[in-house]
């Protein structure tokens, strides 16, 4: 009797495979803070002792931290997905300037949705939408890539001054996400062709996040198809349409 052999065979994941995985992710990390966290249980009027406290006592409570939690873990898989497809993007754009000045304009147009739904105010400065980090990490790949004119050991100099210039940035800005972004942004890049680097440093990266290096099956699976079947704008209005519609929601709950 002839044995069947079983033949793996890796799934191939096109960009907007990625985002859309990205987006849903991101979906459920906010439903954790906004609704979960701001809307049903409330934290923000508990100090750290007194929620402690009261998760001893309620089970229903405990039940929906745990819900929260999880879903916030969850969301952590969206963080490399960003970084990576901001790399993509990058490399593959006819228009730079253009595509940095989506990025910058969606970021500004986000921030009271974000503020609404992190925070449950109109204004709160003291964080900044993740957009924000991906303008700086966009900049940054501006002048790594006038770098590569440079010599050896000016240009690891050079890039390490870069690098750095946008980690002061969004640690300034106190934009979210910020240093894995930028960090994962930086590693994409200057590791692009090199496909064991850019996947360890990566994913030591995201164990900033926990289920983040789970994300690097799919960039794995990644088959460089950009088809683009869902225009790149419904990706920007999603985010801060999705922001509004949770803010909205957990003001009201």
């Amino acid at each position: 009797m002839q044995r069947r052999t079983v033949i793996w065979k890796t799934p191939e994941i096109s960009a907007d495979g990625l985002k859309m995985f990205a987006c849903a992710m991101m979906l459920l990390q906010t439903i954790g803070i906004s609704v979960v966290e701001k809307g049903l249980i409330h934290i923000d009027q508990y100090t750290q002792e007194q929620f402690s406290a009261l998760l001893a006592e309620d089970s229903h409570l405990m039940f929906l931290a745990g819900v929260g939690s999880v879903l916030q873990l969850l969301g952590g898989m969206a963080v490399p997905l960003f970084a990576f497809l901001l790399v993509e993007g990058f490399l593959h754009t006819s228009d730079y300037r253009r595509y940095l000045l989506s990025v910058v304009l969606f970021a500004l147009v986000s921030e009271i949705p974000y503020d609404l739904a992190v925070y449950q105010r109109v204004w709160a400065p003291m964080g900044q939408n993740a957009l924000c980090s991906m303008a700086v990490s966009l900049l940054m790949l501006y002048f790594l890539r006038m770098t590569r004119s440079m010599g050896t050991a000016a240009g690891m100099l050079s890039k390490l001054l870069i690098v750095a210039g946008a980690v002061a940035w969004v640690s300034l800005l106190r934009a979210e996400y910020g240093l894995s972004i930028v960090l994962l942004t930086a590693v994409f890049y200057l590791f692009y062709a090199r496909n064991g680097w850019k996947m360890a440093l990566g994913i030591l990266i995201s164990l900033l996040h926990v289920t983040g290096p789970l994300a690097f099956y799919g960039i794995w699976c990644y088959n460089e198809v950009r088809t683009d079947r869902i225009p790149r704008y419904a990706y920007y209005l999603f985010y801060p349409l999705h922001l509004l519609a949770l803010g909205l929601i957990s003001a009201l709950l």
